[in-house]
């Protein structure tokens, strides 16, 4: 029974992929898991081909349809697979443009701390805490987000996140 329930969560991530806007999972926040079971490593590893394949630099579990707080990040210093990450401490600022892969040719300008300390669950099923700096924050910053539902648009003046808004569901709406 294991089994199946493990093969299906899989499924859904490799048969669906990428959630773009308009998705309702994508504004939903996401349940903290447990521990990291066999089940949660073979989603994570779904979660990082997906990524990788997108040529992108962080995916979070609401992404790919999943209720879970489970991310991937490979910003080049290899692969990190997290879960339950919880931001501890926030230092200096900056503004950077970003996108998103569930947003496709969308950009937003962002501002976020430059570093962080963050606390969450290891594939070890560990709790450990470390600190992020530059592209590596700026990134956990993003797939957190995800995980409590919001999106980069978000951060978007008011007149450009309506513009987007619109963009965005044309674009879902044409498929």
């Amino acid at each position: 029974m294991q089994k199946t329930r493990l093969s299906s969560e899989v499924e859904i991530v490799f048969s669906k992929g990428i959630r773009i806007f308009g998705e309702p999972i994508l504004r939903k926040r996401a349940k903290p898991v447990r521990k990291i079971s066999e089940e949660e490593n073979r989603i994570l590893e779904a979660m990082a081909k997906l990524m990788h394949d997108a040529q992108g630099c962080g995916l979070a579990a609401t992404q790919v349809g999943l209720d879970k707080q489970l991310l991937v990040i490979d910003v080049g210093g290899g692969l990190l697979k997290l879960a339950n990450p919880r931001i501890l401490k926030k230092e200096g600022f900056d503004i950077i443009e970003e996108g998103c892969l569930s947003l496709p040719g969308v950009l937003v300008k962002v501002k976020r701390p430059k570093k962080i300390w963050l606390e969450c669950l290891n594939c070890n099923n560990e709790i450990v805490q470390f600190e992020a700096g530059d592209i590596l924050a700026r990134v956990l910053q993003h797939e957190i987000d995800h995980l409590r539902g919001k999106l980069i648009i978000d951060y978007a003046s008011w007149p450009k996140r309506l513009f987007l808004k619109r963009k965005l569901k044309r674009m879902h709406k044409n498929g």
